[in-house]
């Protein structure tokens, strides 16, 4: 995490736009494989966090089979990094922090959003949902969170860090945790074939 802690700061300092979005995939009930992009919302020693509706295409996966993988894909400066490994709900306390941190209208919006990846009518329900939920909690109302709308942290279990260079001849390594170890153990560093 000290490494991709220097990368990160590194993507963020380039002025790259939005350097915390990243592919999270999943797999779903049927074995397939899914990928969409997602914020990452902060990162420690413990992992990644990121935040959803737990009813979503992807919350729905990530409880029935809690292993993910997520990629980094800064074009502009050359650098990739992908992780994977186990994924665990954040705590209540977490969520209701976050939450109330959150803009107005992305708090509405989680209301708004229920049946998130479920079909909708057309667009004008979805603007009345907002809008109800919006005469519900006015402006200087506190909104709170809803239930089924919360954190994921994935745990880090395998990073690479990829660096374009000339000729194909990219910097690859790839940090592995050692069987057996804790996520705070330790990583066995491997330099890959580009």
């Amino acid at each position: 995490m000290e490494q991709f802690h220097t990368w990160f700061t590194q993507a963020h300092t380039s002025g790259l736009a939005e350097p915390n979005a990243m592919v999270l995939s999943t797999i779903d009930p049927t074995g397939a494989p899914r990928a969409r992009t997602v914020l990452m919302k902060g990162y420690d020693h413990a992992g990644l966090r990121f935040f959803t509706n737990y009813r979503s295409r992807k919350g729905r996966s990530l409880e029935d089979d809690p292993r993910a993988c997520v990629v980094f894909p800064w074009h502009a400066i050359r650098r990739q990094v992908m992780i994977s490994g186990s994924v665990e709900r954040l705590t209540d306390r977490e969520n209701d922090e976050y939450f109330a941190r959150r803009p107005r209208g992305s708090q509405l919006g989680a209301w708004a959003s229920e049946r998130q990846s479920a079909p909708v009518a057309d667009r004008a329900g979805l603007d009345g949902l907002y809008a109800r939920f919006a005469e519900v909690w006015p402006p200087g109302v506190e909104i709170p969170r809803p239930a089924y709308w919360g954190g994921f942290r994935l745990v880090p279990r395998e990073v690479e860090f990829w660096q374009g260079r000339s000729d194909r001849m990219h910097d690859r390594f790839r940090y592995l945790l050692a069987a057996g170890a804790a996520s705070d153990g330790d990583w066995v560093i491997d330099r890959l074939s580009p």
